[in-house]
């Protein structure tokens, strides 16, 4: 199913704060960071460092209300004779972890940032991801800095990466991005964006990636209590989504060049599973021209269509498997990531996530025209390994936080009946999952063959904060 996150602004009650405690002890998550970590971090953060000076570039940074961990910093120029030129500053993290160190090696013990709705369990200590190493505004900092060129129609003609030292002008958030594009209000670098971004995006299409519109849950304040909607991502978020995955397929394509790195991967869905979805496309209603491809398919769906909901949420299936794969001499042989329709590598988020850090050390080499660091190369073969342990436990306290919400937001609905989207049915048909409009939530329903994609009565059965269950049955109309 797709992957759920829940946002709580100003999260905060103490039944829900004791259920995400429950969640920290679950999953284990580290609480405080060791001493010698926090000792390492002090004096690196101290640091003064030299490079390429290219403060000069208009550099700003866009990112939700309040983050502090800014990997990101983004300058878009017109190249002359047409196209455009992408800066695209990424935090540089190993400037300030020595490989084989305290912070190095704890990282890898964390492998992610783990985010719940009331705070966070941050990779690195926030004295280096939300300050020194932080693109935060009128700071310099070192940066990995992607210098990308495209012609007129979005696509790449070349691209670079060095170190160097850059300071943000700005700290924007994407309601005020989109509210200053929509009121013709853009300039510089975020007109320009409003340009890249969709022709990124029908690149992406027509090369066959997919872009799942589904909207995020979130939690929001309603009265003295709470209330779920469902939020769908701004325009701009696309687009600067877009940026980010423009430097992974370059830096992807420079370690494969290279044949050294560590990839992003997703195996093609096989000839069974495509013709399940195909079928259930035309049982559906969603329309699946002759030729066209799944991401031609689910692009422009709405998921506020009972049918196109169902067909969201059934057709994941042909985009399972993600993976990390290291490889240092032969390249695998399958290196594409199939959602994106290319090859892939994660290297714009170093300071929330593990592998971002070594695959741009990785690049950093390689585009010098030097060797790979023997204490970086040494590591790459054991990231697979620990980024699928730190993504199952992220994946997993993401499900269990949003499953505590919802049972928290229904627990004095007991024996009310909601109108509600059946998404998937299980194979004894005997139950499924539905999705209500609001609140908005996704939980199991019983009932014997519950109608694909079609609005149902359910009533809620269960909805229990201490376990995070929640059950509805289908009321059928004879009922």
């Amino acid at each position: 199913m797709p992957h759920r996150k829940i946002r709580i602004p100003e999260a905060g009650t103490p039944r829900l704060s004791e259920g995400f405690d429950r969640v920290r002890r679950e999953f284990d998550l580290p609480d405080e960071f060791p001493p010698a970590v926090l000792e390492e971090a002090t004096a690196t953060a101290a640091r003064r460092f030299v490079g390429d000076d290219r403060t000069d570039l208009p550099f700003l940074t866009i990112d939700p209300p309040g983050s502090m961990d800014l990997d990101q910093a983004l300058c878009l120029e017109e190249r002359q004779g047409g196209g455009y030129r992408v800066w695209y500053a990424i935090a540089d993290v190993g400037s300030f972890v020595r490989p084989g160190g305290a912070i190095d090696l704890e990282a890898r013990r964390r492998g992610e940032t783990v985010y719940l709705p009331d705070g966070r369990v941050p990779l690195h200590p926030p004295v280096l991801s939300e300050g020194a190493a932080s693109l935060l505004p009128g700071e310099i900092r070192p940066v990995a800095l992607w210098c990308i060129d495209l012609d007129a129609e979005g696509e790449v003609v070349g691209f670079d990466v060095q170190p160097a030292l850059v300071r943000s002008r700005e700290r924007l958030d994407y309601d005020y991005v989109q509210t200053l594009v929509d009121t013709g209000r853009a300039d510089g670098t975020l007109r320009l964006l409003a340009e890249v971004g969709p022709l990124r995006m029908e690149i992406e299409r027509a090369r066959g990636g997919v872009t799942l519109p589904t909207p995020d849950q979130e939690v929001v304040r309603s009265g003295d209590g709470y209330r779920v909607e469902f939020r769908s991502p701004q325009p701009c978020e696309e687009w600067n989504a877009q940026i980010s995955l423009l430097t992974g397929m370059c830096a992807a394509q420079l370690m494969l060049d290279a044949e050294v790195g560590v990839l992003r991967v997703l195996p093609a869905a096989g000839p069974a599973d495509v013709g399940k979805v195909r079928r259930m496309a035309l049982a559906l209603g969603v329309p699946w021209p002759e030729g066209a491809g799944y991401g031609e398919v689910v692009h422009g769906l709405d998921p506020k269509i009972p049918g196109h909901a169902a067909f969201l949420h059934e057709s994941t299936v042909l985009l399972r498997g993600a993976a990390y794969v290291a490889f240092d001499g032969e390249p695998p042989p399958d290196a594409l990531h199939a959602a994106v329709a290319a090859p892939y590598a994660h290297v714009t988020a170093p300071l929330r996530r593990l592998v971002d850090r070594y695959a741009t050390e990785v690049c950093l080499a390689v585009a010098s025209g030097e060797p790979v660091p023997e204490e970086i190369s040494e590591v790459l073969a054991a990231l697979p390994r620990e980024m699928a342990v730190a993504t199952r436990r992220s994946s997993g306290v993401d499900r269990a936080c949003v499953d505590l919400v919802e049972a928290f937001l229904l627990r004095d609905r007991i024996g009310e009946t909601f109108e509600a989207v059946v998404v998937d049915v299980a194979e004894n048909g005997k139950s499924g999952q539905i999705q209500l409009a609001d609140p908005a939530v996704i939980a199991r329903c019983d009932g014997a063959d519950l109608p694909l994609g079609h609005r149902i009565p359910a009533r809620l059965l269960r909805a229990d904060t201490a376990t995070r269950e929640i059950r509805f049955a289908w009321v059928p109309a004879a009922d």
